[in-house]
């Protein structure tokens, strides 16, 4: 503590100061305070993201992991407790698990490509008519061209086999967010798929 000049009372320091803030804030996150969720999102949404870009390499993705973070504490405010950590820790967690998942979402991806190459290469035409291969290639690059969000809930559905309530807890999306998400995400592709003749 420092005694202040002027009235003789005592102030406290800088890192005193910080660290009430930070409870404080905890506090009103638990209680379901909006206002502390924004103060919140001011305060480390930038070192939340900052994680998420050298973890990914990709400063849209750390968008996109950094809502999804503080949608994910907002949801989960009642299992945060603070004599286990402080608020800044533990949105740190829930950021490496994030992250995880957006790397997941990734190599799932790529895999789903290389299987696809695969099929072109290997597979029996007489097993599977030319067509059919076509429309599958077609159905994954139409997937590809959607905006990631769209694109992630799409593939976490029909790649992972999760229903729209697994996603949402997930992601930390609402699950109302994710049925959106889902059904212009569908729209989108049908209208591209529908141009080219191929149909849904």
């Amino acid at each position: 503590m420092t005694a202040h000049r002027t009235t003789g009372t005592l102030a406290p320091t800088v890192g005193d100061a910080s660290a009430e803030t930070d409870e404080r804030l905890a506090r009103g996150l638990i209680g379901g305070d909006e206002h502390c969720l924004a103060a919140a999102y001011q305060r480390w949404g930038r070192l939340v993201h900052t994680l998420a870009a050298r973890a990914l390499g990709d400063p849209r993705e750390a968008e996109d992991v950094t809502q999804q973070v503080f949608v994910a504490a907002w949801r989960g405010r009642a299992t945060y407790r603070p004599e286990r950590g402080t608020l800044p820790a533990w949105l740190t967690g829930i950021t490496r698990r994030k992250i995880a998942d957006a790397l997941t979402a990734r190599t799932r991806r790529t895999e789903l490509a290389a299987t696809l190459g695969g099929v072109l290469e290997h597979e029996d035409r007489t097993s599977e008519a030319p067509e059919r291969i076509l429309d599958r290639m077609l159905l994954t690059e139409e997937l590809s061209r959607l905006p990631r969000v769209q694109r992630d809930v799409l593939e976490l559905a029909y790649f992972a086999d999760l229903t729209q309530t697994q996603i949402a807890d997930r992601t930390g999306m609402p699950l109302g967010t994710v049925k959106s998400h889902a059904r212009r995400g569908l729209q989108r592709m049908r209208h591209s798929l529908d141009m080219a003749g191929a149909g849904l």
